[in-house]
């Protein structure tokens, strides 16, 4: 797709960091993890997404460098939350900031799970595949239908995966009972918060500045 940087060594050194300090945090990740078991629930469906970020990358499908960085912090943050646990996270300055009774790291981590929609709206909106309104909804029922996929997944895994102390611990609702609901609603507002983002930052084409757009998959 066409980046949106004006800059190709940017454009390729950007996800270059970012992947390289992945892999860093994987790797600390896995270390003497809280839980085993629910270190494996929480990276996989995460190593899924990097594994297709990177195959994409490698396809000649690639984003600008802020859609990177965006689409980096769940990763980030999901494989903390894997090291730890959701629940366990050492996360108290933040609750007691705002005055929270639970661990809030995984609303923040569902928060990021929409920071994807800068990306989708990048996507389509450069490729004209659709209007931009349509773009920047179709990004947000996007990532509507991936958190209530996933949150399916949390129930089918704590139901029937077997260990009950992992499936709580992925599950990580802490005696809340709305919590796949507020999961789901942190999802949608962080991917709202991105398309506006994304339409804050959005330019008005130009012909010169068409020209300067380069195509990631005539790149050598």
């Amino acid at each position: 797709m066409p980046s949106l940087s004006s800059r190709p060594h940017d454009a390729r050194i950007a996800p270059a960091i970012l992947i390289a300090g992945y892999i860093a945090l994987f790797i600390w990740g896995a270390i003497n993890p809280y839980d085993r078991a629910t270190w494996w629930a929480e990276n996989i469906p995460i190593v899924g997404v990097v594994t297709a970020l990177v195959v994409l990358y490698v396809r000649g499908v690639r984003f600008s460098p802020l859609a990177y960085v965006l689409m980096a912090v769940l990763p980030y943050w999901h494989t903390v939350g894997g090291h730890y646990t959701f629940e366990r996270v050492p996360f108290d300055w933040f609750d007691r900031l705002f005055g929270f009774q639970r661990n809030m790291f995984d609303r923040v981590g569902h928060f990021t799970v929409g920071f994807f929609a800068f990306g989708i709206v990048e996507y389509l909106s450069s490729r004209r595949k659709m209007s931009l309104g349509l773009a920047c909804l179709f990004a947000i029922f996007a990532i509507g239908f991936v958190a209530m996929s996933y949150e399916l997944i949390e129930w089918v895994y704590a139901a029937y995966g077997g260990n009950a102390q992992a499936g709580a611990n992925f599950l990580g609702s802490q005696g809340d009972v709305w919590d796949a609901q507020k999961d789901m609603l942190m999802d949608t507002l962080g991917a709202v918060t991105a398309v506006v983002l994304s339409l804050v930052l959005r330019r008005p084409a130009t012909p010169g500045a068409r020209e300067r757009v380069t195509v990631a998959r005539d790149m050598p």
